[in-house]
């Protein structure tokens, strides 16, 4: 694939997941959650460019960097997601402020990474940044999973990121029509 099509992959991807998560959506602590992180990974690594053939060194320690900048936003992002069990069972999710600035955080950081393979002169290619994304929506699949499966086999209510249960957007409507 071109780097423009990897790029258009990579935007597509990052801004459906993105939308999605900053909405309330229910989450079935089944599901599969590892199909998009594999899948990005594949086209990541079958990609010939991922290390730039002059500097190999630097190149791989960039792109270790990058894969670690991942895991670090995809656990920070996992970690300050809300996660509730409503009274009927069910899990909701929903990302919080601290996650757009998770997201920040991780794009500053891969944005220096970019800045500094530019200054010693690394050609970087758009699989380092699929992979670092791959690695961002593994972990925090993962660990949202976890979450999701903890919440479903405790008894009672747990606690949850940002405090308070929230209300889910069904619940909350039907409250207001009855006031």
């Amino acid at each position: 694939m071109s780097g423009f099509a990897d790029a258009l992959v990579i935007v597509a991807v990052a801004v459906l997941v993105i939308a999605r998560q900053f909405r309330t959506h229910a989450i079935d602590a089944e599901r599969r959650w590892w199909p998009a992180p594999a899948i990005l990974t594949v086209m990541a690594l079958r990609e010939p460019g991922i290390l730039d053939a002059h500097h190999r060194i630097e190149s791989l320690g960039l792109l270790v960097a990058e894969v670690a900048v991942g895991l670090a936003t995809g656990a920070g992002w996992a970690w300050t997601t809300r996660i509730w069990r409503a009274p009927d069972g069910v899990v909701w999710s929903r990302s919080t402020k601290a996650c757009a600035r998770v997201w920040v955080g991780g794009i500053a950081l891969r944005g220096g990474l970019f800045g500094l393979g530019y200054a010693i002169g690394v050609r970087q290619d758009s699989a380092a940044l699929m992979l670092g994304l791959a690695a961002t929506l593994l972990v925090r699949g993962g660990i949202t999973a976890w979450r999701a499966r903890l919440l479903v086999s405790s008894p009672g209510p747990a606690p949850t990121y940002g405090g308070g249960t929230p209300v889910a957007p069904a619940a909350r409507s039907a409250r207001k029509e009855r006031v």
